[in-house]
């Protein structure tokens, strides 16, 4: 007698081939269980490349062999490993989301769940800009041009306060607010929900401010897409913008496959030549709560004299 399918407490049939409709279903769950832009920005991208690469592929069980089939059509693409790991990592999401709304195996599911990712040769945490670099990124908009102020603007804040792509798509007019004599951004609500304090050096703000006062704001977000005539309009930016103005002024200043998270990283990096203490860096790109640090160093952050002050890519005095 042929056993039938278990079904659960829904009603739904648990399933080893999944069609279409059912893995969107997964990606829904797995989207709405994440908060942060950034992570359902990378988890839609890698279930959509998965979904088809799957859904070209003869019916298959989604199943251990068929992820680690797909594995090895990452590692075939020469891909590399922490790409790959990304990636499967997304699968198994799908896989438990799947099984918890009913549609997958939960067998199914603990094999996907089993696969392993590769082994990573080395450690490749992006790239760096040198202090000169810097400048001359910064300096490569137009200044007498209203695009050009707001991409001098966004430049130099992503270089000198580290802010990530959705925090400057987010940031607002009243985010800059006085600390202890210093311009910083307040309440700035970071990845995960972490809500920090970031210092922003005074030439940072002449060029926010150039900006502001040029496209006429007085609140909102601070980003605006500007027209062909010159006139900025609309209530914000996506995070696309600091992507392609990064690209466009990389290109210019000679530096090749630059991203804004580079920029980051190069902040961390300038702010620790120029003397910087680690844990003031931690602060001032919220890599963890800001409350947890204090806890476990016993230190707070420090506004008055910020590590982002001068960091050799700021204008001579």
């Amino acid at each position: 007698m042929k056993q039938k399918p278990k079904r659960n407490s829904k009603g739904r049939a648990a399933k080893s081939v999944l069609r279409l409709p059912d893995l969107e279903v997964a990606k829904s769950a797995v989207l709405n269980s994440l908060s942060c832009p950034d992570a359902q920005r990378g988890y839609r991208h890698a279930i959509d490349e998965f979904v088809d690469w799957y859904c070209s592929e003869p019916r298959l069980s989604f199943s251990k062999t068929v992820v680690i089939r797909y594995r090895m059509h990452l590692e075939s693409r020469q891909l590399a490993p922490g790409t790959i790991n990304l990636r499967l990592g997304a699968v198994r999401r799908l896989a438990y989301e799947a099984a918890d709304c009913g549609l997958l195996s939960a067998d199914l599911a603990a094999g996907i769940r089993r696969v392993k990712g590769v082994k990573k040769l080395g450690v490749r945490l992006g790239n760096w800009l040198t202090a000169e670099q810097g400048v001359a990124l910064w300096h490569a908009p137009d200044a007498d041009r209203l695009k050009g102020k707001r991409d001098r603007a966004l430049l130099a804040l992503l270089l000198a306060s580290g802010l990530r792509r959705h925090e400057v798509a987010e940031l607002t007019v009243d985010h800059l607010q006085q600390r202890e004599g210093h311009w910083a951004i307040v309440d700035l609500s970071g990845k995960g929900g972490h809500v920090r304090t970031v210092p922003v050096p005074d030439w940072v703000y002449r060029e926010l401010g150039a900006w502001i006062e040029a496209a006429g704001l007085k609140t909102g977000k601070v980003f605006r897409r500007v027209s062909s005539a010159g006139k900025a309009w609309g209530d914000g930016v996506t995070e696309k913008l600091a992507w392609h103005v990064v690209k466009k002024f990389a290109e210019m200043t000679g530096v090749s496959k630059l991203a804004p998270h580079d920029l980051r990283r190069s902040c961390a990096r300038l702010c620790r030549a120029a003397g910087g203490e680690l844990e003031q860096i931690q602060f001032l790109l919220g890599h963890v709560s800001v409350q947890t640090t204090e806890r476990y160093l016993g230190c707070t952050q420090q506004i008055a004299s910020a590590v982002n002050d001068k960091i050799g890519i700021e204008p001579a005095p």
